[in-house]
């Protein structure tokens, strides 16, 4: 059995074409969902993580000091 993954922008148009693939005889099932990343690609999760560093002491020397020690030879 094959399977297909289909991504729709516009929610009127999935419907249309989900009654168009249950109409088929050769197609055995069809399942509908939401996609993962159109969930987390809204404006409010951008703003819901302003200040997420705020009281902590870090600064960009010290992210690269961590990431990329220095090796002593």
């Amino acid at each position: 059995m094959e399977q297909i993954v289909v991504q729709v922008r516009d929610k009127e148009k999935a419907k249309m074409l989900l009654d168009l693939l249950t109409a088929l005889d050769f197609v055995d099932s069809v399942q509908a969902g939401q996609s993962e990343t159109s969930e987390q690609d809204t404006p409010d999760d951008f703003f819901s993580l302003a200040g997420i560093w705020q009281d902590r002491d870090i600064t960009q020397e010290a992210i690269r000091k961590e990431a990329w020690p220095r090796q002593e030879t």
